[in-house]
């Protein structure tokens, strides 16, 4: 079996895990987990933080979104492009108004303020599948590898997952981009230095 037919092997499996988690599991998971962002240094030296609009068998972003809110940081979110498999950060005021659902299921900013990707501090990065060392297994369209793989983006990368999506190692393909850093609902797990806003300039 080569790489590629093991991540879609992994990805099935992953699907199914994900399936099987109770909507109270998730939520006490997604709660856990949003408070170690929430506490974490990144997130309190961000200026802006660029969340995914969760899917229902993710962890639940919104906690994170509104928290930033209060603190005054910027929040964005993806608005993805199939033609390319591109994302463009999307500056949102809201969770609610102003947005659309893709033919996937997802949800995305209709209208709003692109976020240039070198004004990024943190981005929480979802995923089917995450290995303690910082390797990431997506859905498998892409995204997220281009948009972290542009040369302008310095900002933290930082894994959000339940603890069950957590494999011990991860098939990976040159293209594929480590991760800065991981939370479950059970912790923290660093990989790299992390990146201070402090030190940015903006």
């Amino acid at each position: 079996m080569d790489q590629v037919d093991e991540k879609n092997s992994l990805r099935q499996q992953l699907r199914q895990v994900l399936r099987s988690m109770s909507a109270e599991q998730r939520r006490i998971k997604s709660q856990a987990a949003c408070r170690y962002v929430i506490e974490s240094p990144e997130f309190a030296a961000a200026k802006v933080v660029m969340v995914y609009l969760s899917m229902s068998q993710e962890v639940d972003t919104a906690a994170i979104a509104l928290r930033a809110w209060q603190e005054g940081k910027t929040v964005a979110v993806p608005k993805v492009f199939m033609s390319d498999h591109s994302m463009l950060p999307v500056e949102i005021q809201s969770l609610d108004t102003g947005m659309k659902t893709t033919p996937v299921g997802a949800r995305e900013p209709d209208v709003g303020q692109p976020m240039p990707i070198d004004c990024i501090d943190v981005v929480l990065v979802p995923g089917l599948g995450f290995s303690p060392t910082g390797q990431r297994i997506g859905r498998g369209g892409g995204f997220y590898d281009r948009f972290l793989a542009q040369a302008s983006f310095g900002g933290t990368t930082c894994g959000l997952a339940f603890e069950e999506q957590v494999l011990e190692s991860l098939p990976m393909l040159p293209h594929d981009q480590h991760l800065n850093m991981l939370i479950t609902d059970t912790g923290y797990r660093r990989f790299h230095a992390p990146v201070s806003a402090a030190h940015r300039a903006h």
